[in-house]
């Protein structure tokens, strides 16, 4: 079963676990038993593939101050690949 968060207006934030039937119902506090309203938020990443999730966490980093290119990427040392076809000779150019 899924784990909801809410917030209660007296004590602050709570997790519940719920059936998905019960999740847009309101739950009460544990603590003083008032209605609290739920929290949407990030879904729970922990069986996450790592690879996924180290890209995850560089993006969440760069998000506020994102790595900046300084200079152009050097060129490919392979040779464009040249084409003796007449027929290639026609067709338009960009």
């Amino acid at each position: 079963m899924p784990t909801y968060t809410h917030r209660c207006p007296v004590c602050g934030e709570f997790d519940q676990v719920r059936p998905m039937s019960a999740a847009g119902r309101e739950a009460q506090c544990p603590d003083c038993g008032s209605r609290s309203s739920r929290i949407f938020g990030a879904p729970a990443l922990r069986g996450v593939d790592p690879g996924l999730r180290r890209a995850l966490d560089a993006s969440g980093a760069s998000a506020g101050a994102p790595q900046v290119v300084s200079s152009v990427p050097g060129r490919s040392r392979r040779a464009t690949p040249v084409t003796r076809d007449p027929r290639h000779a026609r067709l338009p150019r960009p």
